[in-house]
């Protein structure tokens, strides 16, 4: 029988019951309202309408496309490794191999696997990375049966898209519990509902999510009021040059006077006046004494240009890529450097977002089905984004010179992953049969 916990600290003071059960809640308790954790304000903004707004955004503005290629592609480009971080050989080339990632440290000299029917490390990240549009990604995780060598390898990674997503399951500490899809096209589900997906088969890609906002939030979100009111002012603008590109066409009567001009006479000429048309063959027949003018417009028109700009610099901003707007406004290459600083950061949490969710709702699941939830994991890693390789050799020859840092196979080693050189073939001494001792 287990000896009670005795009242008091060994110092003499009470001690305090440990707590190890929630008393509060992060989730509301009725399943009617689990999106109300997501506040938003504007209507068309509210899950599930944002998933339309969002991807009418992401494909009908070039600023908007050139913003999310910015902040998509150099994470898809950086080099994708795997850390061992402790974890045994068998376990790193296990998951290395089904991942069809290199390992941190070593050369891959061995010829591709053949990528039919296997899963695409490049496919899933451009896929999970659509969470930068709609706030989250959701993937299943599909497994082949258990093989001939004892292993069940990962297949896929399968995109469960925003559009066919019904309702988020999330429990009250504000925990994931499975997600509920449309029923499929075509097929009419007995109880009204389509497959729910428990979180043990889930990898869940949210990004900023806060407590139980398992929709996240897209980094369009604070560009979308600066995409509506540009949307609306390329609209005016072309009107505008349309309207007043050629002129107004206006008809003056001929003098009623005369003979020749017919009693209904500003009638047919405000029909001439609108059957106007440029082209080879365009032209009007009116009465003598008539006229028939283009009129430009008096006065100023309204700059759009300006204001369509202030808001393209707007929705780079939100996104901090201010450099992207840089050229049109004369500015220099230094504060271009000073400000992709800032924005080679947020790239970087990004990657590390992307990392430390694939790490421990993908590798870790990997070695917990085929090695035991005992088994130390390996880690999924990235080259960081922006450094300056040049300008981090040059300090390390400095610290070098100095003495400050001591040259040693570690630093070897992460000096040729930083440079993209193959590893150092490393002699290992050899006994010396002539003198009895190690060469």
């Amino acid at each position: 029988m287990a000896e009670p916990i005795p009242l008091r600290s060994p110092g003499g003071r009470p001690r305090r019951s440990s707590p190890s059960t929630e008393v509060g809640y992060s989730s509301p308790q009725d399943e009617a309202s689990w999106w109300s954790v997501n506040v938003e304000e504007t209507p068309e903004l509210q899950w599930p309408l944002s998933i339309e707004v969002f991807d009418r955004m992401r494909r009908q503005d070039a600023q908007v496309q050139s913003v999310l290629r910015a902040v998509t592609l150099p994470v898809r480009q950086t080099e994708w490794r795997l850390d061992p971080a402790g974890a045994r050989d068998e376990v790193v080339q296990f998951v290395a191999d089904d991942l069809g990632l290199r390992i941190k440290g070593q050369d891959d000299d061995t010829p591709p696997a053949r990528t039919r029917d296997r899963f695409s490390w490049s496919e899933h990240l451009q896929n999970a990375l659509l969470m930068t549009v709609f706030g989250h990604m959701y993937f299943e995780q599909v497994y082949r049966p258990l093989g001939a060598d004892g292993f069940m390898h990962l297949r896929k990674l399968a995109p469960r898209w925003p559009r066919t997503i019904s309702k988020i399951n999330v429990a009250m500490d504000g925990g994931l519990k499975s997600i509920e899809q449309h029923p499929p096209a075509g097929l009419i589900a007995v109880d009204g509902k389509g497959p729910i997906l428990d979180v043990t088969r889930l990898v869940a890609y949210v990004l900023d999510r806060e407590g139980a906002n398992w929709l996240g939030t897209s980094l369009l979100r604070a560009a979308y009021k600066h995409w509506l009111i540009k949307d609306r002012l390329l609209r005016t603008w072309a009107q505008t040059i349309d309207r007043n590109g050629m002129g107004l066409p206006v008809y003056t009567g001929g003098d009623p006077n005369l003979v020749t001009v017919p009693p209904d006479d500003l009638d047919k000429g405000e029909g001439v006046a609108k059957s106007v048309r440029s082209g080879d063959n365009s032209g009007a027949g009116i009465p003598f004494s008539a006229k028939l003018e283009l009129l430009g417009v008096k006065g100023t028109l309204p700059d759009a240009e300006k204001a369509v700009r202030y808001h393209d610099e707007q929705i780079g901003r939100s996104v901090l890529a201010h450099f992207l707007n840089l050229n049109a406004q004369g500015g220099s290459y230094a504060l271009a450097s000073v400000q992709a600083g800032t924005f080679f950061g947020s790239l970087n949490s990004l990657a590390q977002t992307f990392a430390d969710t694939t790490t421990q709702h993908v590798v870790e699941d990997m070695v917990d089905l085929n090695f035991g939830v005992d088994e130390p994991a390996p880690r999924v890693v990235f080259e960081p984004i922006g450094r300056d390789s040049a300008a981090v050799v040059a300090a390390v020859k400095d610290l070098l010179a100095t003495g400050a840092l001591k040259a040693s196979p570690g630093l070897d080693s992460w000096l040729r992953d930083l440079l993209g050189l193959p590893a150092k073939d490393y002699v290992i001494p050899q006994p010396n049969p002539a003198s009895g001792g190690d060469q």
